[in-house]
């Protein structure tokens, strides 16, 4: 059966689209084999991460259940404790059944770091700072690098 379409008439979109040159739809723009292809959040995740693991070595049976997490910006309402700035991390003690939990703000932590090398040092500090608080020590005791100049 013949269809004719009329002037008025939607068309039908072909299946396989194609860009004004007709080439097709580009593929992703750099290899998944590559480092670039992680998202900043993920290259982020992954200095939280191998910072933890540093300090696991050390204070394993210390931080044992605690909950280490990232999140995009702090909340809006500040803590009490609180007397002004915005936090780049924060530490809640267990309470009502849940464990310790180490939480790093990723947006505020990238804004103070100068640059790349300068934002996995800086994760690091705030990491060291976190776990201090939790274990009731001093940051140079829990990690000897720790620099205070961030």
């Amino acid at each position: 059966m013949d269809q004719h379409l009329s002037a008025g008439a939607p068309r039908a979109r072909a299946t396989n689209r194609r860009d004004r040159r007709g080439r097709g739809v580009r593929g992703p723009l750099v290899p998944s084999t590559v480092p670039a292809f992680r998202t900043r959040a993920e290259r982020f995740d992954d200095l939280v991460l191998a910072a933890v693991e540093r300090l696991e070595h050390r204070w394993a049976a210390e931080l044992e259940g605690t909950e280490f997490a990232v999140e995009d910006v702090p909340p809006s309402a500040p803590a009490p404790w609180e007397t002004g700035g915005v936090p780049l991390g924060r530490y809640f003690a267990a309470d009502a059944g849940l464990p310790n939990r180490i939480v790093i703000y990723r947006r505020p932590v990238e804004t103070r770091a100068l640059d790349a090398s300068d934002l996995g040092g800086l994760v690091r500090d705030v990491v060291v700072e976190q776990v201090a608080h939790l274990l009731g020590r001093r940051p140079e005791d829990v990690d000897p690098e720790y620099d205070e100049g961030h």
